[in-house]
């Protein structure tokens, strides 16, 4: 998995998103901001940006397993203090899954439009279950025409559709769609998407998974475009740990109002700092 790092200061690391042609580059924003007072951490997931996008199973245990293996490296380089983290749509699961599996490695969570609490169905099916469609993947991936169904789906005007739904608004930002349509013909680009359409990626017992989440976190989330349907949001409205903030904005609500989006992150991390004191004192 390749790593961005910059700054100095306590680590957070950044976990962006999945999609047809996600990578690190969803969290620029993020990473420039923070590395003026954090040791800030961007990694591109296992089949995305600059990671080994070879073909192989892509499934949430191989995203957790690296976020812990980045988080080992994190407290190498940082010291063993707990690692605040901020993910992206289907990141946290992943990062809420390593949060769970390991809590004393792990700080304040921020969840920008998390996965899993959408419509009104309940996710929580066997420990370790995934939504994944073996039928649908075997089909996608037949050679003769699986390179040509990817590249489709990644055509840059492909692309700016897509990221309009993001933000639902025409008024995406023009530097991460031409890192999109680069990072998209990269060779093998197409291995995890395809197990990303095929359900493969996706939890099917989040619902517990967020559940058991201990730490503090603070979920994010806009009110336009694709990303705006959180009927299942009580399942961890009603946490004491959680705190849920609504913006005026599409999925990712740093790329259209920076301001806000910092002023309410930076409060919830002195707010969960000040609480991790009180416990140790």
């Amino acid at each position: 998995m390749s790593c961005y790092m910059a700054g100095n200061g306590p680590p957070l690391l950044l976990v962006h998103s999945v999609n047809a042609a996600a990578s690190a580059a969803e969290v620029r924003p993020l990473f420039d901001h923070f590395a003026a007072t954090r040791t800030v951490f961007a990694v591109d997931l296992p089949g995305f940006g600059f990671s080994e996008r070879s073909d192989r199973p892509y499934d949430p245990w191989l995203m957790t397993n690296a976020l812990q293996g980045m988080a080992t490296q994190i407290q190498r380089l940082c010291g063993c203090e707990p690692i605040d983290a901020l993910a992206c749509s289907l990141g946290c699961e992943f990062l809420a899954r390593a949060a769970v599996e390991q809590p004393d490695t792990w700080g304040a969570l921020a969840f920008v439009s998390p996965t899993g609490l959408n419509g009104t169905r309940v996710r929580r099916g066997p420990p370790g279950s995934t939504r994944a469609m073996p039928l649908l993947h075997s089909t996608l991936s037949v050679p003769l025409w699986s390179n040509a169904l990817y590249r489709g789906l990644t055509h840059p005007a492909v692309i700016r559709y897509f990221l309009e739904r993001t933000w639902g608004s025409k008024s995406i930002d023009e530097t991460l769609w031409s890192y999109d349509v680069a990072t998209a013909r990269q060779p093998g680009a197409r291995f995890a998407p395809l197990h990303f359409i095929a359900g493969s990626l996706f939890s099917d017992d989040i619902h517990d998974v967020y559940e058991k989440a201990s730490q503090p976190v603070w979920m994010s989330r806009g009110v336009r475009g694709d990303f705006a349907d959180y009927r299942s949001d009580a399942v961890v409205r009603k946490l004491p740990n959680w705190k849920i903030d609504t913006f005026q904005t599409g999925a990712l609500p740093y790329f259209e109002v920076p301001h806000d989006f910092f002023t309410a992150f930076n409060a919830f991390l002195q707010n969960a700092r000040r609480g991790d004191q009180r416990k140790v004192g």
